[in-house]
């Protein structure tokens, strides 16, 4: 069947109930209706109530240390498209308000439960605290009048399910954004659909996140070369800045004066190097919360060893790749001036490689892929710079 009903009969005096249950194949939305057939003389009156029960368990996240997807519950008000409510405000007061239409919803990594009342009917929002550790999220409807002896209806919807942007946007305006990219979503949401269209071509998860690499860095493509020039420039001339700190050491008015020379001299920009990196910051940072927030990559294997690329990697390989790549790039990179700075750059590789080992598979195979790229990249240019010197 693609469509299953189940009906739950109630009868008296004055009405005949039927409390119907749809269910739709390919669907996690499940229809709710009241068919109400008013025996009796008078007016037959009701408010349709709907609530979701939770208590503040946080599921385990593989999502790294520091990085916490959203728990708690959303919802949508005439003043703001979507507010989110996290258990810690619920514990200091409640959150009431009404609308028409709207709907109301617990969020977890990758899923959400949500009420979707009548979009034609204004309903009234309760989220609350209710004992030491349930929450409360609520909804009820303004009261629906049935003619004696006629017949009438109360409907609603409920959705539990994955956090899928298409399915969400069909369901009721404002419910993708349940699906939370952090604050660079205008960058986020189109690196979405890119991903999910590369999917729809490839088939696998981890090649169209190297897809999906592959195009970021060929966008970024000349940005990055200049930052890589300017690195490899100031590479180039390291030997000529210890020999000045070694003649001017102990003059910091005169080192910064010839310093400034040899930049002028040599082409040299100290910026330059930094400045494209900074362009390229949000679209790798947004790029990261596309990964954490795609339900499409629970469950999705890889190849090899890697089963699930939402969870970490069950053998540790790809983090000390990882690693690796960082190390192979700060050998490109021109050392810093200062001894101290030095010894902690070399230490990052380390630090990072432990951090990552708490990652989900699929954000390390980025990290991975994009600095493979970069190496490539940069070592091009700088053996360019080189034999150009």
């Amino acid at each position: 069947e693609d469509s299953l009903s189940i009906d739950l009969k109630f009868n008296n005096a004055d009405a005949n109930i039927i409390k119907r249950y749809t269910f739709n194949r390919g669907t996690h939305l499940i229809d709710l209706e009241y068919l109400v057939t008013n025996k009796s003389d008078a007016n037959w009156k009701a408010n349709l109530f709907g609530q979701i029960k939770r208590d503040s368990y946080e599921p385990p996240s593989d999502s790294g240390i520091g990085v916490k997807p959203f728990l708690g519950g959303a919802i949508t008000t005439p003043e703001k498209n979507y507010h989110k409510i996290s258990f810690d405000d619920l514990d200091d007061e409640s959150l009431k308000s009404e609308s028409k239409g709207g709907w109301v919803a617990m969020i977890q990594h990758y899923f959400i439960s949500a009420w979707i009342p009548d979009a034609d009917k204004k309903n009234f929002y309760n989220l609350r605290k209710s004992g030491e550790d349930f929450y409360l999220l609520g909804f009820t409807s303004e009261s629906t009048t049935i003619a004696p002896h006629t017949t009438g209806n109360l409907k609603a919807a409920f959705y539990v399910g994955p956090k899928k942007i298409r399915n969400l946007e069909e369901i009721s305006p404002y419910l993708d954004l349940t699906i939370d990219f952090g604050w660079l979503w205008m960058i986020a949401k189109p690196l979405y659909f890119a991903l999910n269209y590369i999917y729809d071509f490839v088939g696998n998860w981890g090649i169209a996140i190297i897809l999906l690499t592959f195009c970021i860095k060929l966008l970024f493509l000349y940005p990055s070369a200049m930052s890589y020039r300017s690195m490899a420039k100031m590479r180039k001339v390291q030997p000529l800045m210890q020999d000045l700190k070694e003649r001017y050491g102990d003059d910091r008015q005169k080192m910064s004066a010839e310093t400034m020379k040899l930049y002028k001299k040599e082409g040299v920009n100290p910026l330059g190097g930094c400045l494209p990196v900074l362009l390229q910051m949000p679209v790798f940072i947004a790029l990261y919360w596309t990964l954490m927030e795609s339900v499409e990559l629970r469950h999705s294997p890889f190849f090899f060893w890697i089963h699930d690329l939402s969870v970490r990697d069950p053998f540790y390989i790809l983090p000390p790749i990882m690693g690796a790549t960082m190390w192979i790039q700060q050998k490109l990179n021109p050392t810093p001036p200062d001894p101290m700075q030095a010894k902690i750059m070399q230490m990052m590789p380390i630090f990072f490689t432990a951090l990552f080992m708490m990652f989900p598979a699929g954000l390390v195979l980025y990290w991975v892929v994009n600095n493979s790229l970069s190496i490539t990249q940069q070592y091009l240019i700088t053996r360019q710079i080189e034999k150009a010197g």
